[in-house]
């Protein structure tokens, strides 16, 4: 099914008619930043065409979506499985709760991607930013796994301030030779070569399948950070499950 979006459409009325048809997938040309689409949808595959507006994928419990442009905020809010691939930059927030699923953003992102992420049972979110990411990347990282991949050819750095603060689980890698910036002292950072680890090697290679012309192995080739909270983190003592 084919929807093209106009300024008359609300979002309302689109969301309504995602949900209600029978058709697994639906094209969307023309967005121009309709909110929420497809929240709570499991079972659809949702290419978009244009820029959608803020918490797209909200909920969501599967399926796909792919934007092929840029997203606005809380692209996938608080979602608890399924697949977001953003072929260009996203806005603040990504993936704020999310339980599950996986974000893939060709780009950049904005201020707080993954806060509040985290992880349940067999349920494992992972975010991997092709770019950079603003400040305060990971806060309140409760589980998952957050990827910034640092592509820049502008020479600024691939994250901003107050990373990891108030982190208390999960992990995030960062590719870069040196850190940036300070690290809150709750958090460990430890130097790796990317194609030594296999958790980071299988989700790079997930995401390069993702977006034409990205080269796994250039990639995997580098070093990269990993932070991870500190056993004397006051923050995780607060936490039965750490």
């Amino acid at each position: 099914m084919v929807i093209v979006l106009n300024e008359s459409i609300d979002f309302r009325a689109l969301n309504k008619r995602i949900r209600g048809t029978d058709e697994h997938k639906i094209t969307l040309n023309g967005c121009i930043g309709q909110r929420y689409i497809g929240t709570g949808v499991s079972d659809k595959q949702i290419e978009i065409n244009g820029t959608p507006g803020n918490a797209l994928g909200a909920y969501l419990n599967g399926g796909e979506i792919v934007v092929h442009g840029n997203a606005q905020d809380a692209t996938g809010d608080t979602m608890n499985n399924g697949e977001i691939v953003i072929h260009g930059n996203a806005g603040d927030a990504t993936g704020y709760a999310m339980r599950g699923g996986k974000i893939y953003i060709r780009g950049n992102t904005g201020y707080r991607a993954g806060i509040h992420m985290k992880a349940y049972m067999d349920f494992k979110p992972v975010i991997v930013i092709g770019g950079r990411a603003g400040s305060f990347l990971g806060e309140y990282q409760a589980g998952g796994i957050i990827v910034v991949l640092g592509q820049n050819d502008d020479g600024l750095p691939i994250i901003n301030n107050f990373c990891g603060t108030g982190m208390h689980g999960g992990k995030i890698y960062l590719r870069c030779n040196a850190l940036p910036h300070k690290i809150p002292e709750q958090v460990c950072a430890k130097k790796i070569r990317g194609c030594d680890d296999k958790e980071l090697s299988e989700i790079v290679k997930d995401y390069c399948k993702c977006f034409f012309g990205m080269n796994y192995n250039e990639l995997l080739d580098a070093d990269f950070f990993v932070l991870t909270p500190n056993s004397e983190n006051p923050y995780k003592r607060m936490y039965t499950d750490n």
